[in-house]
């Protein structure tokens, strides 16, 4: 009888560790494949010729649509897991949702944080290299010369990093054990130097986020249309399309054009043409899109505004009066086990929009940043060195986003002991994940 409850357990085991490994490959598959469509609406069809650096660019897309992909896997995860907890607490011992458990929310976890370790480590680093790469001097040029050159700048970049960590390590903590703790590459220095990435994600998200959450309503208010109050847009088009077709005879050479420059003409054009454009969009927006969308989505930017910083101004107060509030004194309940929010299941989506609200705009606030004003991405004109660079900073803004929202006091979900899981949960893979 032992035996048979042995071999029924690794039965057991194994039919999990299947499903799991599925569902992984199914997420994974349909995120890859909304970021595929994403960069290709982004990427300049100008790359597009059939030669080496087509190939070049190839490689470098695909590898920048797995960076997009595991990007937004890390920022889809925080809200899956407090789905999934809400739904495991309403219906317990439903049969059809025994695949969602504890073990597949840590192993969807421990896989966002390995890949992106890879991506921003491996990935990202050997696509820029292998994009700008040429071949060394004096070999023969090809797709095996630029990928010999990108391997070697990759070994010494590593190089360069491991020096500039074991330097300050030295300077900061001269103890022995300390620097000899550094050889160790997989079980301390690459988790190291991926807390400080993490670290400089949510100094990054700290920043973006309060300049993105002013910069919300202004970008709302061009994606909209705006209530017609007091306005003649039959007169303001009249205006525009006389002003149009006179930029359009002096650049024809219908009028005199000395005092003008053709370049600051044909802007000017464009400017008037986008112009037009707007006031006719709002002349054709029926009645309740100018008067109700408008009104409706402003007033619910100010609400999710003003709850986001009472949440935070909230936390911060007991973080000062509490030590047990800190994220590292207390434990939260694990999957399963306990509702998140003392309103339920509306409580938990309240979270969740509030999440989102608070990645979108981070991502809003880092284009509106001055220094990072050149990275926004332009439709069908947007090079893949910007690709690489707009991925490996959405991916940093959503390694951090789980770890700023844990310390605003957004979500208390606990992920560190899959043990404690629901009854209606398959047997874990007992010790073969790591807390994140």
């Amino acid at each position: 009888m032992e035996g048979q409850d042995e071999v029924s357990a690794r039965e057991q085991h194994f039919h999990s560790q299947v499903r799991e490994s599925t569902i992984c490959f199914l997420l994974f598959a349909v995120l890859y494949i909304v970021s595929y469509f994403i960069i290709r609406r982004y990427k300049r069809k100008s790359d597009e010729q059939e030669d080496e650096d087509a190939i070049v660019n190839r490689i470098s897309l695909f590898l920048s649509t797995f960076t997009l992909a595991v990007s937004a896997g890390a920022v889809l995860l925080l809200p899956f897991s407090i789905i999934s907890n809400e739904i495991l607490l309403s219906f317990p011992q439903n049969y059809y949702i025994q695949w969602l458990n504890g073990s597949l929310i840590h192993g969807l976890w421990n896989l966002a944080s390995l890949f992106s370790n890879l991506c921003l480590f491996v990935l990202m680093p050997f696509a820029f290299f292998f994009l700008e790469s040429e071949g060394f001097a004096g070999l023969k040029k090809g797709i095996r010369a630029r990928i010999l050159e990108t391997l070697v700048m990759l070994v010494l970049l590593a190089l360069l990093i491991l020096g500039i960590v074991w330097v300050a390590s030295a300077l900061v903590d001269k103890d022995a054990a300390s620097m000899e703790s550094l050889y160790d590459l997989w079980e301390f220095y690459l988790p190291y130097l991926y807390s400080c990435i993490s670290l400089m994600g949510c100094l990054l998200l700290l920043l973006c986020t309060p300049v993105g959450l002013s910069r919300m309503f202004t970008v709302m208010g061009q994606l909209l249309v705006k209530p017609t109050i007091l306005e003649d847009l039959d007169e303001q088009i009249y205006i525009i399309t006389l002003e149009e077709e006179a930029l359009q005879r002096r650049l024809n050479g219908l009028s005199s054009s000395v005092e003008y420059n053709i370049m600051e003409l044909e802007q000017e054009l464009e400017n008037v043409k986008t112009l037009k454009t707007k006031l006719e969009r709002r002349k054709k927006a029926s009645a309740w899109e100018r008067n109700l969308v408008y009104p409706a989505v402003m007033l619910l930017l100010l609400i999710e505004t003003s709850i986001s910083v009472l949440l935070v101004a909230c936390n911060i107060l007991c973080l000062l009066v509490d030590e047990t509030a800190m994220p590292k004194g207390t434990r939260g309940p694990g999957i399963g086990n306990a509702s998140l929010s003392a309103f339920g299941f509306v409580g938990a989506a309240l979270e969740i929009i509030l999440i989102f609200y608070l990645m979108v705009s981070s991502v809003v606030g880092f284009y509106s940043l001055r220094f990072f004003g050149n990275f926004i991405p332009k439709k069908d004109d947007t090079t893949m060195t910007k690709i690489i660079g707009n991925c490996v900073s959405i991916l940093v803004l959503s390694s951090a986003l789980p770890v700023m929202s844990r310390t605003l006091g957004l979500h208390k979900l606990h992920l560190s002991d899959p043990s404690r899981d629901s009854e209606t949960s398959k047997p874990s893979a007992n010790g073969h994940h790591k807390a994140l």
